[in-house]
C-alpha cells in the first residue's frame, strides 16, 4: 500500500478500529473507509452482558475512542452485501460499488440461533449489542418474573451473574456437565460454587424441548423434565462467522474465512482478516486453521493485519500470538492463557491453576481467582512454546516492490509493535 491509496475496512468494531488506527500510525496517508453494520461507533462489547444490560452504565460510556486521529470515513448502518476480488470492489446496498486497494475483513460473529426458539417474540433475546442489552432491560422490567439464560458459556455465565447482581432470579440451562466446563473441571466446579452462593439457579445436562408461551411468561420444558418459568429469555449458544456476504467471492467461509499465517486472506491478493472472523495457522501451536473467538485477539490481530497489508503479502510476518482472555463473574476473575481447547488432558499446575496438555506438551492454562500464578504461568507458556523462526519467500523475478512503506530493513525494526 502507497500514500493515495484507498483502504477499505469491512466492521465497525474494536477489530476495525485498531486495523485503522494502526494504518495511521505507519504513516498511511491514503483513504480510510470503515463499513459497519450497526449505527453505533465501535464500543466495549463486553460490557453488554454486564454493565449495560445491569445499566451500570450508559451506552453512550460504552464507546471506544481512537488513540490516534483516523481522519476516516465511516459508513455506518451500512452492510456489505458482496465482494468481488477480481475487480477489487465491496458492494453495498442500491447497488453502491466501493473500489479498494487493500480491504481489511473484520466482520466478526454473529450470535448462533437456538432452532424451535421463538425468535419473533421480543422476550426471546440474543446479547451481543447495545440494542440487545437495552431490549433485554426493557423486557425485564415489564415483569418481576425470574429470566432464563440457555447457554454456559461466558455469556451466559455473565449474564446470569449481573442478573443476580440486580436481585433477580435466573436460571442458566445448559447442555454440558456444568458452566464453563470446557475450562477444566477444577475451574467449572468453582464458578458451579460461585453460582449455587450467589442462588442463581442451574440446569444442567439439559436443554429445551418445549417452549410454551402465554402473555405474562414462557415456560420452559426441559429434557431433565424440569419446567421454568420465565419473563424473557436469553439465548447464548455460541456464536457463527458472519461470512454470509462473501459467498461467491473465491474466498474459503468454512468456519470463517480462510488465511495463511500472515493473515492473508487464501484466493485472494490486498485482503487480510482479522478479529473473530479469520482462520488462521498460529505456526506457534501447529499449521491447522482456526478461529480465536477473545477481545485481546481482536485487538492484535487487527494491528498485525494492517501491518502486513502495508508491507504486501511477500514481507508480511506470521501471526503468532499467545491468546489470552480474561472474564469476571460476580466478585471473580476467570483467566485464559495459550488454547485449552487444544488440550488432550489437565493437569494442575497450581492452586486453582489447570494446565492443558496436547501429546505431552502444555498448551493452555485457565485459573479461577488466581492472577499472580497466571502471570507466572502465562510466561511459561510463552516460554514452552517460542514463535518458529520465519523466513520471507524470495522476491520474484520481476516484481516491482518500489510501493512498499517500508524497505524490509525498516520493517523488521518497526514492525514489532504489535
Amino acid at each position: 500500500m502507497s500514500d493515495g491509496d484507498r483502504i477499505v475496512i469491512v466492521g465497525g468494531g474494536v477489530a476495525g478500529l485498531r486495523a485503522a488506527e494502526r494504518l495511521r500510525e505507519l504513516n498511511f496517508d491514503g483513504e480510510i473507509i470503515i463499513v459497519g453494520d450497526e449505527r453505533r461507533k465501535p464500543y466495549h462489547r463486553p460490557m453488554v452482558s454486564k454493565q449495560l444490560v445491569t445499566g451500570q452504565i450508559r451506552p453512550i460510556d460504552a464507546g471506544l475512542k481512537p488513540y490516534v486521529e483516523l481522519d476516516a470515513h465511516w459508513r455506518l448502518g451500512t452492510r456489505a452485501t458482496h465482494l468481488d476480488t477480481n475487480q477489487r470492489v465491496v458492494h453495498l446496498p442500491g447497488k453502491e460499488e466501493l473500489w479498494y486497494d487493500g480491504l481489511i475483513i473484520a466482520t466478526g460473529v454473529v450470535p448462533r440461533h437456538l432452532p424451535g426458539a421463538p425468535r419473533h417474540d421480543p422476550r426471546v433475546r440474543v446479547l451481543r449489542t447495545v440494542e440487545d442489552a437495552v431490549s433485554l432491560r426493557r423486557a425485564l422490567t415489564a415483569s418481576n418474573k425470574p429470566a432464563v439464560v440457555i447457554g454456559s458459556g461466558l455469556i451466559g455465565c455473565e449474564f446470569a451473574a449481573s442478573m443476580r447482581t440486580l436481585g433477580r432470579d435466573v436460571t442458566l440451562v445448559g447442555h454440558a456437565k456444568a458452566p464453563l466446563y470446557r475450562f477444566g473441571p477444577r475451574v467449572a466446579q468453582a464458578v458451579t460454587e460461585t453460582h449455587e452462593k450467589h442462588r442463581a439457579g442451574l440446569a444442567m445436562n439439559s436443554e429445551v424441548r418445549h417452549w410454551i408461551s402465554t402473555k405474562d411468561a414462557f415456560g420452559l420444558h426441559l429434557t431433565n423434565n424440569q419446567l421454568v418459568v420465565a419473563s424473557c429469555v436469553v439465548l447464548a449458544i455460541g456464536s457463527v462467522p458472519a461470512v454470509d456476504w462473501l459467498r461467491g467471492s473465491g474466498l474459503d467461509i468454512t468456519d470463517g474465512v480462510l488465511c495463511d499465517a500472515t493473515l492473508f486472506a487464501e484466493g485472494a491478493e490486498d485482503v487480510v482478516v482479522a478479529g473473530d472472523v479469520a482462520r488462521w495457522p498460529n505456526l506457534r501451536f501447529d499449521e491447522t486453521p482456526r478461529r480465536v473467538e477473545h477481545w485481546i485477539n481482536a485487538v492484535e490481530s487487527a494491528r498485525a493485519a494492517a501491518e502486513n497489508l502495508m508491507v504486501g503479502r511477500r514481507l508480511a510476518k506470521p501471526f503468532t500470538p499467545l491468546p489470552r482472555a480474561w472474564s469476571s463473574i460476580y466478585e471473580h476473575r476467570l483467566q485464559m492463557a495459550g488454547m485449552p481447547a487444544l488440550g488432550e488432558d489437565t493437569v494442575q499446575l497450581a492452586d486453582g491453576v489447570t494446565g492443558f496438555v496436547r501429546n505431552g506438551q502444555l498448551v493452555g492454562a485457565a485459573s479461577w481467582d488466581r492472577p499472580r500464578a497466571m502471570l507466572q504461568w502465562t510466561a511459561e507458556l510463552e516460554r514452552r512454546l517460542p514463535v518458529p523462526e520465519y523466513t520471507p519467500a524470495p522476491e520474484p523475478e520481476g516484481v516491482d516492490l518500489g510501493e512498499a512503506v517500508f524497505s524490509e530493513e525498516e520493517w523488521l525494526t518497526v514492525g514489532q509493535g504489535v
